[in-house]
């Protein structure tokens, strides 16, 4: 079989597999966007073509978690509107740095959200019987802007960041994955719209991408109502420790 069929379908399951990861915890594009790079695409396209993949699995995983009857639409819309203003700024800045420089910023991130990982969050409350005060809704808009500028600039291990802006609310990790999702994928789509006007984005591997993410976020969305999510942690962990350390060595 040619190599370059190989390298796809290596792509498609990559997509699979970030997808699984994504929806459960987060860190699943740490996989994705350096095998792009390895592909051949330079670190910024790679970052701009991963958004493909992130929006479809967005949209998959969100469509199986409202089967669950897991997903409160309106707080998804209200922390859509800061979050979505900080990835703009953020993807913004993806734009206009250097690949270099962002393969850099790319490696360091993945070891910093690694450790993000280790960190147990408090014991959660159903969404239900959580009660924000006027005070705590300006930390959140705070907290999910600043969310939305990371998004927005790197993407990969948002969604660890998510959970943990979440807990400020003391909601539940299985809704707050299905909310994560539903943010990442408003933002993202106004992300890529920045990309794509900037040429960032390479259509034909992000479709291939974005296949394998749409199967796998329905996947993660099944194992993270069985709050399946300590083994791919682990998994995520060891993966992204990987890949930094290949990002920074290579020339």
């Amino acid at each position: 079989m040619d190599l370059y069929v190989l390298k796809l379908i290596a792509l498609f399951a990559a997509g699979f597999v970030s997808a699984i990861i994504n929806t459960i915890a987060g860190g699943g594009s740490f996989l994705t966007v350096p095998l792009l790079i390895f592909m051949g695409l330079p670190p910024t396209v790679a970052n701009g073509t991963n958004r493909l993949g992130v929006f479809m699995q967005s949209l998959s995983g969100i469509n199986k978690f409202r089967s669950y009857g897991m997903f409160p639409l309106k707080l998804g819309i209200q922390i859509s509107i800061p979050a979505t203003a900080g990835a703009l700024v953020g993807a913004y800045m993806a734009t206009i740095i250097s690949d270099e420089m962002f393969r850099k910023y790319f490696a360091v991130f993945m070891v910093l959200m690694t450790l993000v990982t280790f960190l147990k969050p408090k014991k959660p409350v159903n969404f239900s019987d959580v009660k924000l005060t006027p005070a705590k809704w300006v930390l959140v808009y705070i907290l999910f802007f600043f969310v939305g500028v990371y998004g927005g600039f790197i993407q990969a291990g948002v969604g660890f960041l998510f959970l943990a802006a979440f807990a400020v609310t003391g909601a539940d990790l299985v809704t707050g994955n299905a909310l994560k999702l539903f943010v990442v994928m408003v933002f993202t789509f106004f992300a890529l719209i920045i990309f794509i006007y900037s040429g960032k984005v390479d259509f034909f591997l992000g479709f291939i991408l974005a296949a394998g993410s749409s199967l796998g976020a329905i996947v993660g969305a099944k194992i993270s109502v069985k709050k399946g999510e300590k083994f791919v942690r682990k998994f995520v962990v060891v993966a992204v420790i990987t890949f930094a350390v290949l990002l920074l060595v290579r020339n």
